[in-house]
């Protein structure tokens, strides 16, 4: 036996060619779970999927390995879906905005002031409004939804001080937007002159005054610190937005019963996990902002509801959604 034949040996791989069964399976004997995430270390939904490795840790010892991949450095953000539905992708996390490309149903949550509130939302995607999205994702996607995070509520952060009650109080403001048709509908919707400017653009635009204001969640505000050259936080709350942990429905239908309860459970406690974890960010970042000089204010998000809502109504944009699902979706409480 020579010393090439020997490494192999030493390390499995031999095992792995006479077999013909991948290396985990044969060194450990466990189902690899391998998760893509654009997320930073530092954040929520980067820790979530810490809990869940953990969480199936504890309750399948020595069945799965769970390697979490940050900062897309294993898929790049928006190409996870495809990854999945073709079976090179495990587990990640997908928008409403990912899903409604192929799934019409979920269009109507990219849209501003569809969903209320965290408890709103979560009411929505764990009840049957959720379960119907979700399977017609599993049919035409290929991936299946075990979970629904929250992302965070999308705010209004102005560079200069400006008094805003109503959405006509936003015009000539230019407000920056992600480049999507979708997100420039929603800025336009909100009174303002929706500008598109790339995520990593945004400092320097405020800063310079190429943007007058920007949209994101608050914690978002502060991790890249937009509070350095911004002056108000305008409390619109128009999207509460979520991201949905999903796993690949080629890789769901391999495991047996038992593992597909505790990989859902993991799920769901790091869903959990994070929604806490976020919502309490939130409610402490207020105050951060306004010892950093900011002043936050309270406009009439009664009028910005019925203007977006109005503009939703009447664009091209509503008629991809399923009749009634709006309806539907604003009567339950």
């Amino acid at each position: 036996m020579n010393a090439f034949f020997l490494r192999l040996v030493s390390t499995g791989l031999a095992c792995g060619l006479f077999t013909g069964l991948p290396l985990s399976a044969v060194a450990q004997n466990k189902t690899v779970l391998r998760i893509s995430t654009p997320a930073v270390p530092q954040d929520w939904h980067a820790k979530m999927w810490e809990l869940f490795k953990q969480s199936l840790d504890a309750s399948a010892p020595g069945e799965f390995e769970v390697q979490i991949y940050l900062n897309s450095s294993l898929f790049k953000q928006a190409a996870e879906p495809a990854a999945m539905a073709r079976g090179n992708l495990e587990l990640s996390t997908v928008s409403a905005a990912d899903l409604s490309r192929q799934v019409p149903f979920f269009s109507v949550f990219t849209a501003g002031y569809v969903l209320r509130d965290v408890p709103h939302q979560q009411k929505v995607f764990n009840g049957p409004i959720g379960e119907e999205g979700f399977k017609q994702v599993s049919e035409r996607m290929g991936i299946k939804v075990l979970a629904t995070a929250y992302l965070g509520t999308r705010q209004l952060v102005l560079r200069e001080p400006r008094t805003v009650k109503t959405p006509a109080d936003l015009q000539g403001i230019k407000l920056r937007m992600p480049a999507a048709k979708e997100w420039l509908f929603l800025g336009e919707s909100l009174g303002a002159t929706a500008t598109p400017l790339s995520f990593g653009e945004v400092y320097m635009g405020l800063k310079t005054g190429t943007i007058d204001a920007q949209d994101n969640p608050l914690p978002t505000v502060r991790a890249a610190r937009f509070y350095e050259v911004s002056r108000e936080v305008v409390l619109t709350g128009h999207l509460v937005d979520a991201l949905f942990i999903a796993i690949s429905q080629k890789t769901w239908d391999s495991l047996k019963p038992a593992q597909q309860t505790k990989v859902q459970q993991a799920a769901q406690a790091a869903a959990r996990f994070n929604n806490e974890n976020r919502l309490q960010e939130e409610s402490q970042i207020l105050d951060f902002l306004k010892q950093q000089g900011l002043r936050v204010s309270t406009p009439d998000v009664a009028a910005f509801r019925q203007q977006v809502t109005g503009a939703y109504k009447a664009s091209d944009i509503s008629k991809s959604w399923p009749p009634g699902l709006l309806e539907r979706i604003q009567a339950v409480h």
